[in-house]
């Protein structure tokens, strides 16, 4: 039962365990709720039947004030069972999200967007705490002590009596679960709708100038306020598709009233059952059917609520990257050894992949579009996991070893370049994190940055904006370099690290990796020929395959798809208008 709670809620063990907890406290209050109607009742049967004696008095009064202090006492179990355990499991949940997600490989997020991720951390925890604080354990607390309460009134009254007030909880019930898959389906189709309104949203933010520059704002936002109104659509339709179900159940729960004072007025006229049972039944369900009645409405949130829990569940219960928290590698070449790789979807990008990147030399991966370079990259970091063969570092394998501590033999300097809104300082120390000024300043200048870091207002303390806004393309990256040397890791990842650079910043860029490589087993990813012409080792990959291997002298002597392109970018570089 604790581990079903737990994917159907997205709860910890301890949260499951708190929340039977929660399910008990509810129904205890319940029932001590109901503890004054015993009272009354025995108050007026004994007026019926001769008065209040002295010593009855003293019972109903020590009793009404022993219900008091239950009703207080299990209200405040409730409370601490209901809400305060709630909170704490809601931060559990939070913390686990983003342990969790620490730990997923990177092909996770590359099926996920950032408003889908942000809407489970944010949103849907959300909705699951007050799902969990007020809407289940109601709800299971109301079926379980209602039942109870039923089969007390069964076994000690008229069973008809019984009958007509309890008949109508039933079939409320029916008609709520009935509508529960057709809801769920509505809730989801209306997640996703919602979910690519907030991606069209960010995305009118992100390229606002790229719209204004050609005049596309006008059709965007038109766009946009289709995609607004088809929000607005599906959220009125889960409503009222909702509200037919819920407000048809609270139409059956009223009708209870009218059964019981039917049936009841019926046996009573005919002698069947005192005036006080049929007193008590009328209040019995006046006081069931009010909490009931909210229950149910509950019970519609609650099935909207399987939603986000199927949603956070599906994140909680991805397969983690783990392995030792130790590195064993000796040395630091990397060995790819007949390495097969696919995606989610199946479709094979690397097949039969065997090369070495020796330590202190420099190995370029170079070959068409779509060849398996960046993926290459990828798996040597263990971004991935492979499909078959075996990624070694020093001889330690990489699919063993616990990522972050994988990663601490890395420096990575990517294309795209991601920097935080903060000082120039603060996003260079991202390499190391305990590093001083003056070492991040030493990094710096090996990176080429002073130059510009010089002319900015407050020179390394200078806030840079989001991503790096107050930059430009080439000191950006050099920001991202300076990271690298920073961390001073024995490899090195390049993944088109000058491409999308002019000539100048290109050549300060490269002048600074020269620097940076110097002694470490590097991997570089290019399409500039001239790039890695001075590289040790090239790797020639087409489509997932190893099609060429060897330096740049023996594959020019091959003549093959290294000199091709060698010799095309040697024509496009001379080409002239």
């Amino acid at each position: 039962m604790i581990e079903k709670l737990q994917h159907k809620y997205a709860l910890s063990h301890q949260g499951a365990v708190d929340m039977i907890k929660a399910f008990i406290s509810v129904t205890v209050t319940n029932i001590v709720m109901m503890m004054s109607a015993g009272l009354l009742y025995n108050l007026i049967n004994d007026l019926l039947n001769g008065g209040l004696k002295k010593e009855r008095f003293l019972f109903f009064a020590g009793g009404s004030i022993v219900v008091l202090i239950l009703i207080a006492v299990t209200n405040y179990i409730q409370y601490n069972a209901t809400f305060l355990t709630t909170y704490k499991e809601s931060g559990v949940r939070r913390t686990k999200l983003a342990e969790t997600l620490r730990k997923l490989p990177l092909a996770y997020f590359g099926k996920k967007n950032i408003a889908d991720l942000t809407t489970n951390i944010m949103g849907d925890c959300a909705q699951i705490e007050t799902a969990s604080s007020h809407w289940i354990p109601e709800l299971i607390g109301a079926v379980i002590s209602t039942t109870l309460v039923g089969i007390s009134l069964f076994l000690f009254f008229d069973w008809r009596m019984v009958l007509s007030s309890f008949w109508v909880i039933p079939v409320a019930f029916v008609i709520i679960i009935s509508c529960s898959g057709a809801e769920k389906r509505t809730v989801k189709k209306l997640s996703g709708i919602k979910l690519d309104l907030s991606d069209s949203v960010q995305e009118c933010l992100e390229s606002i100038r790229d719209l204004r520059a050609n005049n596309a704002q006008d059709r965007y936002m038109q766009k946009l306020e289709k995609k607004i109104k088809r929000v607005e659509d599906e959220a009125l339709f889960s409503e009222l598709n909702m509200a037919v179900y819920v407000n048809s159940a609270a139409i059956i729960l009223k009708m209870g009233i009218g059964t019981t004072a039917l049936v009841g007025g019926i046996l009573f006229v005919n002698r069947e059952i005192s005036l006080l049972t049929f007193f008590m039944f009328l209040m019995v369900v006046s006081r069931l059917y009010d909490p009931m009645q909210i229950t149910l409405q509950n019970f519609a949130a609650i099935i909207a609520t399987g939603v986000q829990c199927e949603r956070l569940d599906e994140v909680l219960s991805y397969k983690r990257q783990e392995g030792k928290t130790e590195l064993t590698n000796k040395g630091y070449d990397i060995c790819f050894d007949h390495v097969g790789f696919s995606y989610d979807d199946g479709q094979s990008v690397l097949s039969d992949v065997s090369f070495t990147a020796k330590q202190n030399e420099v190995t370029a991966l170079i070959g068409p579009s779509g060849g398996g370079k960046t993926t290459v990259s990828r798996l040597a970091a263990r971004f991935f996991d492979i499909d078959k063969g075996r990624i070694t570092l020093g001889g330690m394998d990489v699919n063993k070893t616990d990522p972050e501590t994988l990663l601490s033999d890395y420096s990575i300097v990517f294309q795209d370049v991601t920097l935080f809104n903060n000082t120039v300082m603060e996003n260079i120390r991202i390499g190391k994190k305990n590093a001083t000024d003056e070492e991040v300043k030493e990094a710096a200048r090996k990176a080429n940055c002073e130059e510009f870091v010089e002319r900015l207002p407050d020179k390394y303390d200078t806030n840079i904006g989001e991503n790096g806004s107050e930059l430009s393309g080439g000191e950006r990256q050099r920001i991202s370099i300076a990271r690298a040397f920073l961390k001073d890791a024995p490899v090195i990842l390049l993944d088109e690290a000058t491409a999308s650079l002019d000539a100048e910043n290109e050549t300060v860029i490269q002048e600074a990796l020269s620097k940076l490589i110097k002694n470490k087993t590097v991997l570089i990813i290019a399409h500039r020929m001239r790039t890695i012409a001075n590289a040790d080792h090239i790797v020639v990959l087409k489509d997932g395959k190893v099609a060429e291997e060897g330096t740049p002298a023996e594959l020019s002597a091959l003549d093959g798809i290294y000199a091709s392109m060698v010799k095309t970018q040697t024509l496009a570089a001379n080409w002239s208008m």
